[in-house]
């Protein structure tokens, strides 16, 4: 005669194992979500701009409509991190679908190079889907160099199909916020001397004009100073028309890139008694502002060298 287990307790065995099997089961789905829970948010913000999580993007894709609005600034550094993070300007006006081009500040205060990572958002939280960058330092690990001091740009602009949603048409004003932490990724960080470190670039210095320099300056009319088309080889105060201090059109300088380097750092020391109230203390962003007005000057577009025969280089 076999000895068999009763059939009740043979189905009680089963939904223990059962029950164990589908406990395991729930256990490994709950621990590969919390292992992946920050990149899947991440991925859900970026997908839908969700927190105020900014977009990227390769370029405008559109033109710049007449509504303005203002983008404000705001930064912060954890506790852990010796550094200074400012922004260069504290806010910017904007058209929507306008690409416009700022710039903050970082300086290790620390006696070892050290490497940050900037989390980001803006406020309103629901405009964050239409802000859209093209470049920033928060793409990557940053290395910054013992007492080093850097200027970094951020590309970006915000979509326009923002004037078309109703639900932001109240939305006059847009905050971007950034806070640099120690990066727990160090490995393989770039380094911020790049920043410094390159050529004039006269693509470059046309969105910093742009952004500093065109809502008191026309290319070909005056503004609150003078035109600047051909302003690269021209004798200092002599634009027809424009009332120039009398310092300035005594100065003898001619604008070439020596002059303008001089002029754009400090006016007033340029030229004392000069009327122009802002100045650029990045060396690099007077480059490519300057990189950017000798591309206009006549001579810049001329199909071919006496000399060589050759279009000239590109600047």
């Amino acid at each position: 005669m076999t000895d068999t287990a009763p059939r009740p307790a043979i189905r009680s065995r089963r939904r223990y194992y059962a029950t164990l099997a589908g406990l395991g089961v729930a256990m490994v789905v709950m621990f590969t979500l919390v292992s992946y829970s920050v990149t899947l948010y991440r991925m859900f913000c970026e997908a839908t701009g969700s927190g105020g999580y900014t977009q990227r993007a390769d370029s405008t894709g559109g033109e710049a409509l007449g509504r303005e609005i203002t983008v404000a600034f705001n930064t912060d550094v954890a506790p852990d991190l010796p550094w200074r993070f400012v922004p260069v300007q504290r806010q910017v006006k904007l058209r929507l679908g306008q690409e416009t081009v700022v710039f903050f500040r970082a300086e290790n205060l620390s006696d070892h190079d050290l490497v940050g990572h900037a989390t980001f958002n803006v406020t309103p939280e629901r405009v964050g889907i239409y802000f859209k960058k093209i470049e920033c330092f928060c793409f990557t690990e940053e290395r910054l160099g013992a007492h080093q001091s850097v200027e970094m740009p951020v590309d970006f602009f915000v979509d326009s199909r923002m004037g078309q949603d109703r639900e932001d048409t109240d939305v006059h004003t847009v905050t971007l916020s950034y806070t640099f932490f120690n990066s727990k990724n160090p490995d393989g960080a770039t380094d911020m001397a790049r920043f410094d470190n390159r050529p004039p670039d006269a693509v470059a210095g046309e969105k910093v004009f742009a952004t500093v320099c065109a809502a008191c300056h026309g290319l070909d009319a005056a503004k609150e100073g003078p035109p600047l088309r051909t302003v690269f080889g021209r004798r200092a105060g002599s634009a027809p028309g424009y009332p120039y201090s009398a310092a300035l059109k005594a100065s003898g300088l001619t604008w070439n890139a020596a002059s303008l380097q001089r002029w754009l750092a400090s006016p007033q020391a340029a030229v004392p008694g000069a009327q122009m109230p802002y100045h650029l203390d990045d060396a690099v962003r007077r480059g490519d502002i300057i990189a950017y007005l000798k591309s206009l000057a006549p001579d810049a577009h001329a199909e071919a060298s006496p000399a060589t025969g050759k279009p000239p280089a590109k600047l």
